[in-house]
C-alpha cells in the first residue's frame, strides 16, 4: 500500500518482505502466486500470475469420524416417530436433539448437529398458524442454518409440499407415517453427504467464478507491453500479498509512441481488494490511452487524478505513480514521481543507483490542482531502469523490526548484479531474496519492471 507522502529518504536498512507466516485456505508459505513476464523484440510476456480462489472452508469431517447429531424440530417430540436405535454408516448411534418451536431451535442449533428433521406443519415464527405460506417455516430454518442438511418431514396426504420443500432447499422429505429407524438412518446420512457435496460444488462454482475475476483484473493490471520496433529489452514481476484472492492495487504498462519514445509507468492504489485492483485497471487504460494520444509529464499527472477523482469510491483513497518517457535514441529520459519510490538506474562500470526524487509530486488524488515536475536524466549509451511499487522495500529484515528500505535494496540489487544476474533473473530473484528477509510473506503486493538497453 502507497504512503500519502513521498518516502524516498533512505531507511536504515538490512532486507526484507509481505504480511502474515500462514498461507491464506491452509496453505504454506510457497502457495502465493507470482507472475513474471520478459520480452526482448518485440515484448512477449509469458508468465502469469496463478489464481487463488479464496472461498473459506467448511465443515468437512465424515460421518465415520464422528458421531451424527440430529436435531428434531417438532411440536410434539413425544408422539415422533423416531426410535431410539438410530444408527450412522458405521454402526455408531445417532444423536437425537428435539425441539419444540424455532426458539429451542435456534438455541440447540450449534455447530455439532449435522442435519435437522424439520416438521413443516410447525407454526411459522410469529404467525399462529404459518401463514399463507406453507412453507415458511423451511424457508426460516434454511436461513439460520444455511450449512446443515435439512429433512422435511409431512403427513401421508401431503406430498407434494414434501417435494416443494425439496425444491425450496431441503435435501429430502419423509412420510411421517412410513418412518422407521433404518429408513430415517440412512436418510440423515444421505442428506448429509448430500449437502457436503452441494457446498462443496457451491465453493467450486465460487472458485471458478473468482478464478475468471483473477484473470479479468490480470490482464488489466499486467499488460502485454507495446514495444514493437524498440530495441529496448524488457521484463517485469508481480507477486499479489498473501492474504488475498485477488490481484491488488499495483499496475504496470509500458508503451511505444510512432515518434519512438518508450513510455513506461508503474503505480499503486492504496488498499487491497477488487475495489483497488478494479481503479488500478482503470488508472492502467487511461495512461495508455492518454500517452498513446500524445500527453505526458504534468498534463498527463494532472489527467489522471481526474480520473481517480471521478472513480474512486472514497475521498481517501490515492494512487501513488511512476512514469519515465525515454527518448527515441534511448539516452536520455524524462521523469515524473507522484508520491512514488524512484527508479533505480544500472550502468556499467558504475553502482546502481536511485534517480533524483527531490522534485517528487503528492500521490495522485491528495492535493486538487497539484503539479508534477518533469526531471530530465541522462542514461547514457547502456542502462538498466527498474521501476517498482514499494512492496519491493517495506518487508522486515528477520526479527529486527526493521523495514529494507530503499539503501537494503539498492545494496541488495548491486550484490545480485556482482553475481551476474540479470532481465528476468535479477527481478525473480530480487522478489525471492525480499520475501525471504522477511521471514514469510509480504504484507503488501510486489510489482516490478525491468527496461535496459544494451548500448
Amino acid at each position: 500500500m502507497p504512503a500519502p507522502v513521498p518516502r524516498q529518504r533512505a531507511i536504515p536498512a538490512a532486507e526484507g518482505g509481505q504480511a502474515p507466516a500462514a498461507a491464506p485456505n491452509g496453505g504454506s508459505a510457497q502457495d502465493s502466486p507470482e507472475t513474471g513476464v520478459t520480452a526482448a523484440r518485440p515484448a512477449d510476456p509469458s508468465e502469469h500470475a496463478a489464481d487463488r480462489p479464496g472461498a473459506a472452508p467448511e465443515r468437512t469431517e465424515t460421518a465415520a469420524a464422528t458421531h451424527l447429531t440430529l436435531l428434531l424440530i417438532e411440536d410434539d417430540p413425544g408422539g415422533s416417530p423416531i426410535v431410539p436405535d438410530l444408527l450412522d454408516q458405521s454402526g455408531k448411534p445417532i444423536r437425537v436433539r428435539t425441539a419444540r418451536n424455532l426458539t429451542e431451535a435456534g438455541r440447540l442449533l450449534t455447530d455439532d448437529v449435522h442435519c435437522i428433521l424439520l416438521d413443516l406443519a410447525l407454526p411459522a415464527p410469529g404467525r399462529a398458524g404459518g401463514g399463507d405460506d406453507e412453507l415458511a417455516v423451511l424457508k426460516h430454518v434454511l436461513e439460520i442454518a444455511p450449512r446443515h442438511a435439512v429433512l422435511a418431514l409431512t403427513g401421508a396426504d401431503d406430498a407434494e409440499r414434501g417435494a416443494a420443500a425439496v425444491r425450496v432447499g431441503a435435501q429430502d422429505y419423509l412420510v411421517r407415517d412410513e418412518l422407521d429407524g433404518r429408513l430415517l438412518s440412512r436418510a440423515i446420512r444421505y442428506a448429509v453427504e448430500r449437502k457436503r457435496s452441494d457446498s462443496a460444488e457451491r465453493r467450486l462454482a465460487e472458485g471458478r467464478v473468482r478464478a475468471q475475476e483473477n484473470r479479468r483484473l490480470e490482464r488489466g493490471l499486467l499488460p502485454t507491453p507495446l514495444l514493437d520496433g524498440s530495441p529496448l529489452r524488457f521484463a517485469a514481476r508481480y507477486r499479489p500479498g498473501r492474504s488475498r484472492a485477488l490481484l491488488g492495487g499495483d499496475f504496470y504498462d509500458v508503451v511505444r509512441t510512432p515518434d519512438g519514445t518508450v513510455h513506461a509507468m508503474i503505480g499503486d492504489v492504496c488498499g487491497h481488494g477488487p475495489d483497488e485492483a478494479a481503479l488500478g485497471v482503470e488508472l492502467r487504460i487511461a495512461w495508455r490511452a492518454l500517452t498513446l494520444a500524445g500527453l505526458c509529464g504534468d498534463r498527463l499527472l494532472g489527467t489522471l487524478q481526474e480520473v481517480l477523482e471521478h472513480e474512486r469510491s472514497d475521498d481517501e483513497i490515492f494512487a501513488t505513480l511512476c512514469t519515465v518517457d525515454i527518448a527515441p535514441d534511448g539516452r536520455q529520459a524524462g521523469l515524473c514521481l507522484a508520491g512514488h519510490p524512484s527508479p533505480l538506474l544500472v550502468r556499467p562500470g558504475a553502482p546502481a543507483r536511485l534517480l533524483p526524487y527531490d522534485d517528487n509530486g503528492p500521490a495522485l488524488g491528495m492535493l486538487p490542482g497539484a503539479r508534477w515536475p518533469r526531471m530530465q536524466v541522462d542514461l547514457g549509451a547502456e542502462w538498466g531502469l527498474m521501476l517498482y511499487t514499494d512492496g519491493l522495500i517495506e518487508g522486515r529484515v528477520g526479527d529486527t523490526g526493521e523495514r529494507l528500505g530503499q539503501d537494503g535494496m539498492v545494496e541488495m540489487i548491486r550484490r545480485q548484479l556482482s553475481e551476474g544476474l540479470r532481465g528476468e533473473e535479477l527481478l525473480r530473484a530480487a522478489v525471492h531474496e525480499v520475501r525471504a528477509l522477511n521471514g514469510g510473506e509480504l504484507t503488501d503486493d510486489v510489482a516490478v519492471l525491468l527496461l535496459d538497453r544494451a548500448g
